[in-house]
């Protein structure tokens, strides 16, 4: 399974309402998807999306990246030796790493292909299904609780409440605004995107607990660089603490664990790089008794599919974040993974279960 060419496509679908957190709001989904076809006729496929001020990566530097750096270097090397593509992929560059995530999701696809087994299977078949939450955007607490009413209605058990922005105490009047409308037998996690201070946001948690507001965990209260301070926050509060924007690579995990400075981690495949880097952090974070969520940017569902079909493979991967394609007015993609209102089901076809034709039949594309 040799690689003969690598292709890039820049799509953008809006979205249903506006996605607002402490760092950005995005009206429509952007993202770069790529193309990998194999000399005996495979096609494996992945997505990037821009995410500026997280990975610091856009439209522009991600089809430059792969067209002109990684892509040529990855050409004509064998698949059957995957470890060797892999090691050639992270070399290639420093940082890029939606980038790398891309042609990692497509080299997965095609592994899966070239084992006739669902990715999931290959990389290890914990799991058959699936629960996503589904995220409410920062907002006045009226319609942030609306909002929260509507998705609970359609189902959903688990919410993500965007915060960060104003006063701290218009986060907890925000959180209140919203228990008083659900109640609570749905579950709340709560994502600062570092848009707290480290003793504001002890001050916010314990406000909450106190209240019983019952917060599942909190993510990412503090700035990504600031292990220490997250440390502070995790060390002063009962409520669980995850770090999200403060682990990109193994390296940047193993300093959050060794410094107990999280009980939790959200692994992103495009902050990781891909599922094998994904692999490790995970497999630190479990020899460390850490938990991980598996979270998103705002993808479509081929960029979810790999990060399903990765969450589902790991018995330490327990959360899952995987709303973004409910949030697109359009599912601009064939095959994948299959949604049953929050509940994520696995095709069984080999790789990630994708349609061969899958940018001719369904999309326009801009090389």
């Amino acid at each position: 399974m040799i690689i003969h060419s690598i292709e890039t496509f820049s799509i953008a679908v809006p979205l249903t309402k506006p996605f607002k957190t402490a760092l950005r709001t995005v009206i429509i989904a952007e993202s770069i998807f790529v193309k990998i076809s194999t000399e005996d006729g495979f096609v494996g496929w992945g997505e990037a999306p821009p995410t500026h001020v997280i990975t610091g990566d856009s439209l522009g530097s991600i089809q430059f990246a792969i067209n002109h750096v990684m892509g040529p270097q990855l050409l004509g090397l064998d698949l059957h030796h995957s470890e060797r593509v892999f090691q050639k992929l992270h070399r290639s560059m420093v940082g890029n790493s939606s980038a790398k995530a891309a042609i990692d999701m497509a080299i997965h696809d095609l592994l899966g292909q070239l084992a006739r087994l669902p990715l999931v299977t290959l990389l290890g078949g914990y799991r058959d299904t699936l629960e996503t939450d589904f995220t409410v955007s920062v907002n006045d607490e009226e319609e942030m609780a609306e909002d929260a009413a509507s998705y609970v209605a359609k189902g959903f058990n688990m919410l993500k409440i965007k915060v960060g922005i104003d006063d701290i105490a218009k986060d907890v009047e925000r959180i209140r605004a919203i228990r008083q409308k659900i109640g609570y037998d749905t579950k709340l996690r709560l994502d600062a995107n570092q848009g707290w201070e480290v003793k504001e946001a002890v001050r916010a948690i314990g406000q909450m607990e106190d209240a019983g507001l019952d917060i599942e965990l909190i993510e990412q209260p503090v700035k990504a660089y600031d292990i220490e301070g997250l440390q502070y926050v995790t060390q002063h509060t009962h409520t669980p603490i995850m770090a999200d924007e403060s682990v990109f690579t193994p390296r940047d995990a193993l300093r959050v664990l060794q410094m107990r400075a999280a009980d939790l981690i959200n692994i992103k495949l495009m902050k990781a790089g891909g599922i094998y880097q994904a692999l490790k952090i995970n497999a630190l974070a479990e020899s460390y008794g850490v938990e991980c969520m598996t979270g998103s940017m705002v993808e479509t569902k081929l960029g979810i599919s790999a990060a399903a079909h990765f969450a589902a493979s790991q018995p330490n991967v327990t959360r899952f974040d995987f709303d973004a394609p409910l949030m697109l007015a359009e599912d601009v993609v064939d095959g994948g993974i299959i949604y049953d209102g929050r509940n994520i089901k696995f095709s069984k076809e080999p790789g990630m279960g994708l349609n061969k034709e899958l940018m001719n039949k369904r999309l326009q594309h801009k090389r």
